[in-house]
C-alpha cells in the first residue's frame, strides 16, 4: 500500500521551488504526494502531486490565525500518514495533527525569532518580546513533533537541543535548473540582482553604488509593499537601473546571460548572517561571479570556492569598487564563474539534499 504524505504551505505558491519542485517532486517517487496551498487557484493534479486549495486568506491576521484551522479541517479529509509543515503559523495545528497518529515535520525556512527583530509590521518596542514569546512556543511544539528540518545548518543546530531528529536540508539549486547554455556577453558592463526587493536586502545601497561606477543594474523581483519603489526611483542611480518586474524562470536565464556578476547585498541582520540564499547558488550555477555581503558563512562559501568578492553591504562606494573591479577584469571573473559553477555541480546542489530528505522519511515511515 502506498503511503500518503501531505505538505502544507500558507504563504508559498503551488509551484514554489523548495516546497514543490524540490521536496514534493523528490518524494513523489516514493509516496503518494499531496500539497495543501492557499492561493485561490483551485484543486489540481500536477506531476503526480495532488494539490488541494484552502482558499486565499485576507490579510496577515487571517493567514496566521484563521487559515491554519481551515487547513486542519482539510487535512482530516485527506488523512495522511505524515504532514510536512512549511510555515510557522502552522505550528498552531501541529499537535492536533499529531493526535491523529500521523507523523508531523516542521520545515523551518528561516530563523523566525531572529527574523522577527527586523519585521517592519511589528512595533520596534515590541519585537524583542514577540521574538522571545514566539521562540518559546516554537520550541514547545518542536519538542513534541516527529522531526524538524532546517533550511540551513544554523537553523537545524538551533532545534537540535529540543528535537533530536533535527536535520539540515539546504536550499541548494536543482542541477536541472542550472543555466547550462548561458554565454555571458563581455561588453555589457551589467550586473544583476534577482529576488525580493527590500531595504534590508540592500536595494538602496545597490542603486546608490551606480552613482560611482559606469555600470548598469538589471533588477528583477517584487518590491516590498508601501512607498519603497517610489523612494528608490528618486535616487540618481535609478537612471542606470533596468527594472524588469517579476519575471519567469526563462527570463531569469536571459538576465543572467546579460550580466557579468550577481549582487547579493543583504544587510547584517540576525536572520541574514547565517542564511544561505538560493540566489547565491543560482548565480554560481549560472557561472556568474558573486558580489556579496561579508558575512562569515558567505565568506566560507564564496572565498572557499574562489567565485566572488565580499564587501560591506552598507557601503555604496565599496560596492561600486567591487563592481568596477569585476568589469575591468573579465579574464579573472570568467575563471571565478567557472569555479562557482563547479562548486554547485559538485557540492551545492539538490541531489545531496534529496538523499537526506528521503533518509529522514524512511526513518519516520519505515516500510
Amino acid at each position: 500500500m502506498v503511503i500518503k504524505v501531505v505538505h502544507i504551505t500558507t504563504a508559498h505558491a503551488r509551484g514554489e521551488v523548495r516546497v514543490f519542485l524540490k521536496e514534493c517532486l523528490s518524494l513523489s517517487n516514493y509516496y503518494e504526494m499531496h500539497l495543501i496551498v492557499a492561493d485561490g487557484l483551485g484543486d489540481a493534479t500536477v506531476r503526480n502531486v495532488w494539490i488541494h486549495d484552502a482558499g486565499i486568506a485576507r490579510g496577515r491576521f487571517q493567514r496566521m490565525l484563521v487559515l491554519p484551522w481551515r487547513i486542519l479541517v482539510l487535512t482530516l479529509r485527506v488523512r495522511a500518514r505524515l504532514y510536512h509543515l512549511h510555515e510557522p503559523e502552522l505550528l498552531l495545528i501541529a499537535l492536533f495533527l499529531r493526535l491523529t497518529g500521523a507523523r508531523v515535520v516542521y520545515d523551518s525556512h528561516e530563523d523566525v525569532p531572529r527574523a522577527i527583530m527586523s519585521r517592519d509590521w511589528i512595533r520596534p518596542s515590541l519585537r524583542r518580546l514577540v521574538s522571545a514569546v514566539f521562540e518559546k512556543c516554537e520550541n514547545f511544539v518542536a519538542r513534541r513533533i516527529s522531526a524538524v528540518i532546517g533550511a540551513t545548518p544554523h537553523i537545524a543546530k538551533r532545534f537540535s537541543s529540543v528535537n533530536k531528529r533535527s536535520v539540515a536540508i539546504n536550499n541548494y539549486p536543482l542541477t536541472s535548473e542550472m543555466a547550462s547554455s548561458i554565454v555571458i556577453s563581455g561588453n555589457e558592463r551589467t550586473v544583476c540582482y534577482i529576488g525580493g526587493i527590500s531595504r534590508n536586502r540592500g536595494i538602496f545601497e545597490m542603486v546608490r553604488a551606480l552613482e560611482f561606477v559606469d555600470a548598469r543594474l538589471i533588477l528583477a523581483g517584487p518590491f516590498d509593499a508601501g512607498d519603497l519603489q517610489s523612494e528608490v526611483r528618486m535616487l540618481p542611480g535609478w537612471a542606470r537601473v533596468d527594472y524588469r518586474g517579476v519575471v519567469s524562470r526563462e527570463e531569469v536565464v536571459r538576465i543572467l546571460a546579460q550580466s557579468q556578476a550577481g549582487l547579493l547585498l543583504f544587510h547584517p541582520e540576525p536572520n541574514h548572517i547565517d542564511a544561505q540564499p538560493n540566489k547565491m547558488f543560482e548565480y554560481m550555477g549560472a557561472g556568474l561571479p558573486v558580489i556579496a555581503s561579508n558575512f562569515p558563512l558567505w565568506r566560507q562559501i564564496i572565498v572557499g570556492a574562489q567565485c566572488g568578492v565580499l564587501v560591506d553591504p552598507l557601503n555604496a562606494e565599496a560596492i561600486a569598487d567591487a563592481i568596477r573591479w569585476m568589469l575591468e577584469h573579465s579574464d579573472k571573473i570568467e575563471a571565478m564563474g567557472e569555479r562557482g559553477r563547479k562548486a554547485v555541480e559538485e557540492t551545492y546542489n539538490w541531489k545531496h539534499e534529496e538523499i537526506k530528505l528521503i533518509a529522514l522519511y524512511e526513518q519516520l515511515l519505515p516500510s
